[in-house]
C-alpha cells in the first residue's frame, strides 16, 4: 500500500469522525429543547427509508416484487417480531413469487 492510499483512508476517517465529534463537544444533552430531541430520535427512521424506498421499487424489473415484499415486512415487523424474523420473511416471500411467477 502506497503513500496515497494511506493519506486517502486518513482523510476519510477524518471527514467522517469530525461530524460525529463536533455535537458531543459542543452540545449539552441538557440544553436541547424537547421539542428537537423529539425530531432527532425519529431521524434515523427516517433516512432509512429514504434509503431503502428506491430499492424497493427496483429490486426486480416487476415492481409488484419491491411492494408485495414491502408490504409482507411491514406486516411482519408490526406483529413485533425481531429485525432478523422480518427481513427473513421478505426474503422467503420474494423467493416463493420467483418460484411461482
Amino acid at each position: 500500500m502506497n503513500m496515497t492510499n494511506l493519506l486517502i483512508i486518513a482523510g476519510m476517517a477524518l471527514v467522517t469522525y469530525i461530524p460525529r465529534m463536533l455535537p458531543l463537544v459542543f452540545m449539552d444533552v441538557e440544553k436541547i429543547p424537547a421539542w428537537f430531541q423529539a425530531i432527532l430520535r425519529n431521524v434515523p427512521y427516517a433516512a432509512l427509508g429514504a434509503l431503502i424506498f428506491p430499492g424497493v421499487l427496483t429490486i426486480h424489473a416487476n415492481i409488484w416484487y419491491g411492494i408485495i415484499s414491502s408490504i409482507t415486512a411491514i406486516i411482519v415487523a408490526y406483529i413485533g417480531t425481531n429485525l432478523i424474523v422480518v427481513v427473513m420473511s421478505s426474503i422467503v416471500v420474494l423467493m416463493l413469487l420467483s418460484v411461482v411467477l
